[in-house]
C-alpha cells in the first residue's frame, strides 16, 4: 500500500485521482487531502477515504505537507501556491506527481536543483509533459534533438475567430474547451494559449533542454499528447484518448500501467491535423520564449501577472485580449 497525499483534492485532477484510488483501493491509502475552498466536498472525500488529515485553504499547505507521512504527493493545486508544498515534499525525498505547472514556471531551476540534491522524484502529470517523459524512455538524452509540444488550440483555434471577434469573447465562451474538462483558470489559459506558454517554460526546466529545442504544434484532436525527435530522425510520440486519468495513474503507479477501463483509441474514425501557432492572434508562446531569455524572475513575473489577469477576466473587469496586453507590459515595466 502506497500512502498518497492529494493537494487540490476537490478540483478536476484531484477528483480523477480519487477515482483511480477508488478503482485500485488495494494499492493506495489516502493519508491527506487538501482543498482551496470546497469544504463540503473535501469532508465528503475525507469520509469516503477514511482520512481525518485534511486542510482547507491556500495558507499553511507547506506545513501540512511537512507534517504528513506519505509516499507519493499529488500536487494538483492551481497557481503559484504550489511552490512551497512541492519544496517540502522534495526536502523529504518523496515522489511527487506534479500537476501544478506554475511550480516549475516560477521556481523551476530551484525545484530541479533541490530535487537532485534530496533524491526526490518528480513525475509530470500534465498530459503533454507526461507524454514527453514517457517518450524520452525510447532513447538516450544525448540523442535528443527536439521536443514537440502539442497544443489543442483551445476554443478559438478556428480562423473565424479574428482579433476583432476575440475582443468581445465572453467568459462562458472562453471556458468552453472543446476537448478537455478542466478548472476555470486552466481553461482560460488554454483559450489564450498561455497554458502552452507556461508548459514550454515547464518543459525547459523539467527536461533540461534549450527553449529553441521545443517546438509548439497545434493539434486540435488532442490524440498525440506530445512527442520527441531523436538525432537519427526518429519521432516517438505518446498517443491516446484525451483522458487525464492515463497520465495521473502513470504518475501514481510510479510508471507502471494498469487497466483503467478507458475505451481504446480507434485509428479508423479520426483525421489528425497539425499546424503552426498563430502568434498574431495568440502571442503567448512568444511571451514564454522572451521570458526564458530574460531569466527565471521574468518567467515568475509573467506567470503571476497572468494569474491576476485571468482572475480579472473571469470577474468581468477586463476583456479577453487585455490578458495579452497585461502580460506584454511585463517586459517594459520595471515595477
Amino acid at each position: 500500500m502506497k500512502k498518497i497525499l492529494i493537494l487540490g483534492a476537490t478540483g478536476s485532477i484531484g477528483m480523477q485521482a480519487l477515482d483511480i484510488v477508488r478503482r485500485f483501493s488495494e494499492y493506495f491509502e489516502v493519508v491527506g487531502l487538501s482543498a482551496k475552498s470546497n469544504k463540503d466536498l473535501l469532508e465528503k472525500n475525507a469520509e469516503e477515504f477514511a482520512t481525518k488529515n485534511i486542510h482547507l485553504g491556500a495558507e499553511g499547505l507547506a506545513e501540512f505537507v511537512r507534517e504528513t507521512d506519505f509516499d507519493i504527493m499529488l500536487n494538483a493545486v492551481s497557481g503559484q501556491i504550489g511552490v512551497e508544498p512541492t519544496l517540502e515534499a522534495i526536502y523529504k525525498g518523496k515522489k511527487i506527481a506534479l500537476a501544478n505547472k506554475e511550480t516549475l514556471v516560477a521556481k523551476g531551476e530551484l525545484i530541479m536543483r533541490e530535487a537532485r540534491k534530496y533524491s526526490a522524484t518528480i513525475i509530470p502529470v500534465d498530459s503533454e509533459h507526461s507524454a514527453i517523459y514517457q517518450s524520452l524512455k525510447a532513447g538516450r538524452r544525448s540523442e535528443l534533438r527536439r521536443v514537440i509540444l502539442t497544443c489543442s488550440g483551445g476554443p478559438f483555434r478556428g480562423q473565424e475567430w479574428t482579433l476583432e471577434r476575440l475582443k468581445g469573447v465572453s467568459r462562458e465562451e472562453a471556458l468552453a474547451h472543446p476537448n478537455w474538462s478542466m478548472g476555470k483558470k486552466i481553461s482560460i489559459d488554454s483559450a489564450t494559449l498561455m497554458n502552452k506558454a507556461l508548459e514550454l517554460i515547464e518543459a525547459v526546466r523539467l527536461f533540461d533542454v534549450n527553449a529553441d529545442q521545443v517546438e509548439v504544434v497545434v493539434h486540435p484532436e488532442s490524440i498525440v499528447h506530445s512527442a520527441v525527435e531523436f538525432c537519427d530522425g526518429s519521432v516517438v510520440a505518446q498517443m491516446g484518448v484525451p483522458d487525464m486519468r492515463i497520465c495521473i495513474a502513470y504518475a501514481l503507479f510510479e510508471e507502471s500501467r494498469y487497466d483503467l477501463g478507458i475505451e481504446p483509441l480507434s485509428f479508423f474514425d479520426k483525421d489528425l491535423h497539425f499546424r503552426e501557432v498563430d502568434s498574431g492572434r495568440f502571442p503567448s508562446i512568444l511571451f514564454a520564449r522572451r521570458a526564458i531569455l530574460a531569466g527565471e524572475s521574468m518567467c515568475e513575473k509573467i506567470n503571476r501577472v497572468n494569474e491576476l489577469a485571468v482572475d480579472d477576466f473571469l470577474n468581468g473587469k477586463i476583456g479577453f485580449l487585455d490578458i495579452f496586453t497585461k502580460i506584454d507590459e511585463c517586459f517594459t515595466r520595471t515595477d
